[in-house]
């Protein structure tokens, strides 16, 4: 039993793409991450250190998991067995890939686990919950305006509004026009407009592994409280759906109480919760 690691993105996507791939639930973060290195290169996520990844290989020889990192975001684990996590929070101190790991991101019970093998002072930095998509309900009330699909004459406002996102959610990395076009080819930005204008912001992934995932959503403050977030996530829902999505997933901060209130409503249920433990000191 063992950890592999590697800068080598088509290395760890031979080892571990088909576990990955197997639950695209709960890996949908290193599903959507490893796709868009894929498509737009190491420096997708902003420039900085290289990405690297790694897989847990069990005793039987076969890959039961995989963990990936783009700092300076977290590492992030994916569905793990607990020997593999216990490994892991080990090789925190001793692999040198790792020597740069300050925070992890994981479902919650694997993420106290690591951190208590980690042997570093820790402190809980955030705390999401993963919902999907059960049956979509219409927004009720339903919202003026309409959906519809933006366009490159829209990138100036949708790199506005998704720094806006950034800064308001806490979310590391600077917005990315390259990330926003790489959307735009697929259709997988909406804005809902109302009185002519664009009101609200959603988006969602690529299906991949059968999964795609909503985000960001966002309304700027001035237009909050009329249900424009309900509406364009509903029809974002339906196009994530719509694009061949089986499973279509949301992460919200579980300190967003309106946020999780409006998924909820619009038909999503939770799965799990995930929290990034980082080092303290």
């Amino acid at each position: 039993m063992t950890w592999t690691f590697t800068s080598d993105l088509a290395s760890y996507q031979a080892a571990a793409g088909p576990a990955v791939a197997a639950e695209p639930v709960t890996n949908t973060l290193l599903l959507s991450v490893a796709d868009a290195l894929a498509r737009r290169g190491p420096q997708a996520f902003g420039p900085g250190p290289a990405p690297f990844f790694g897989w847990w290989t069990g005793a039987d020889g076969s890959v039961a998991g995989g963990v990936v990192c783009t700092p300076p975001f977290p590492l992030t684990l994916g569905a793990l067995p607990p020997e593999a996590v216990r490994a892991l929070g080990a090789a925190l101190g001793t692999e040198p890939l790792l020597s740069g790991v300050g925070a992890v991101n994981a479902r919650r019970p694997e993420a106290e686990l690591l951190a208590g093998a980690w042997g570093r002072p820790w402190e809980t930095a955030e705390e999401t919950r993963l919902y999907r998509l059960d049956g979509l309900l219409t927004p009720d009330p339903a919202p003026q305006g309409r959906a519809r699909r933006a366009s490159p004459a829209d990138l100036p406002l949708l790199l506005e509004w998704t720094l806006a996102f950034k800064r308001e959610a806490r979310v590391r990395g600077a917005a990315s026009e390259a990330a926003l076009r790489d959307r735009l080819s697929y259709g997988g930005l909406l804005l809902w407009e109302h009185a002519g204008a664009p009101v609200s912001l959603a988006g969602f992934t690529r299906p991949i592994g059968s999964a795609s995932r909503v985000g960001p959503v966002y309304t700027p403050p001035g237009r909050r409280g009329r249900g424009f977030a309900a509406g364009v996530t509903y029809a974002v829902s339906r196009a994530a759906r719509a694009g061949g999505a089986r499973e279509v997933l949301l992460f919200t901060d579980l300190a967003n109480p309106t946020s999780n209130g409006v998924y909820r409503r619009l038909g999503y249920t939770p799965v799990e919760d995930r929290i990034e433990v980082a080092a303290v000191g």
